[in-house]
């Protein structure tokens, strides 16, 4: 049968009190304009208390927290973080001990390597493609996968391998480098690696069983690191794939041996939502233990707006 054109009767739709609802946009919360003059904590703490100004808050308090409880605070940073500038930020960071260990992925030790080396990095991959320069770095080639070989020869995991290189050769730009600060403030860093994802691997030197042996070395590693997070924090930054997925294993083995990871708080900062990082780190670890965050923007923005309000702290 076919429906009349017929108007709803609302003449018995129920209606309530404003004042009776509860609202998740109240007066109290909104913005306070900035004024003149005013300092770094004015300015912050003039911020709406809604939504990604929230959490930026909740963040900065979880990792005070965890570093005054000694609960531990570990950083996960993709090649983006590095190409972005915030290398000095992080390192500042490092210092006020903010930082428990890092992981990173392999573009982001190559990155860091060539900054290090010639205070310069990020190639014009649509200029080097078509000539076929793309990844042909002589120095980046030669010199990373000799530094990986022999560490990992001697035992050592990618992150130490590559630390102990810059270490012994002083390169010119190493105090903007993330894993000479690391080495010389002896926090530990592990380097995460899929086969054929890295300008490295293009060259003669690069050896499977080196990077292999020491990736799999830094996940145990890595593993060890998260396994401390109780009340601790996870911050992912600019890895959207290999990081959150190396995270997510090590919190199943942490919880398989008996840590709970109770009070965890997990943050990812990327300039979009995407699967595997809000499944993998903001909201599958936490479930029922802790909190996550997902704050949204340029690193370049959001990783100095951070550290500001911690070293403000």
């Amino acid at each position: 049968m076919s429906f009349p054109y017929e108007e709803f009767d609302l003449s018995g739709v129920r209606t309530y009190p404003l004042a009776s609802r509860k609202s998740k946009a109240r007066a109290e919360d909104f913005a306070k304009p900035f004024e003149r003059g005013a300092s770094f904590r004015s300015w912050f703490d003039s911020l709406p208390a809604i939504l990604g100004a929230r959490d930026l808050h909740r963040v900065v308090q979880a990792i005070v927290h965890a570093r005054a409880a000694g609960a531990g605070i570990v950083w996960g940073i993709g090649a983006h973080v590095i190409k972005t500038g915030v290398s000095p930020v992080l390192i500042d960071l490092i210092h006020r001990g903010y930082v428990s260990a890092l992981a990173m992925n392999g573009a982001g030790v190559i990155h860091d390597f060539e900054v290090a080396l010639s205070g310069a990095t990020s190639e014009d991959v649509d200029e080097a493609l078509g000539p076929g320069r793309f990844g042909m770095a002589e120095e980046t080639g030669r010199d990373l996968n000799a530094a990986i070989n022999q560490g990992v020869a001697r035992g050592l995991g990618l992150g130490q391998s590559v630390i102990e290189y810059l270490h012994h050769r002083q390169p010119r730009f190493a105090n903007v480098s993330v894993l000479a600060a690391a080495g010389r403030l002896e926090v530990p860093v592990t380097v995460h690696v899929a086969i054929g994802t890295d300008i490295i691997h293009m060259h003669k030197d690069a050896s499977g069983a080196a990077i292999g042996e020491g990736s799999l070395r830094d996940f145990r590693y890595f593993v060890s690191n998260v396994a401390r997070l109780e009340n601790g924090v996870y911050v992912n930054c600019g890895s959207a794939v290999i990081l959150p997925e190396v995270f997510l294993k090590a919190v199943a083995l942490a919880r398989n041996t008996g840590r709970s990871l109770q009070g965890l708080t997990t943050v990812n900062i990327d300039f979009m939502r995407q699967y595997r990082p809000q499944t993998n780190v903001v909201s599958r670890p936490v479930a029922g233990i802790g909190r996550g965050y997902s704050l949204v923007g340029h690193h370049e923005i959001l990783i100095p707006l951070l550290a500001a309000a911690l070293t403000d702290e």
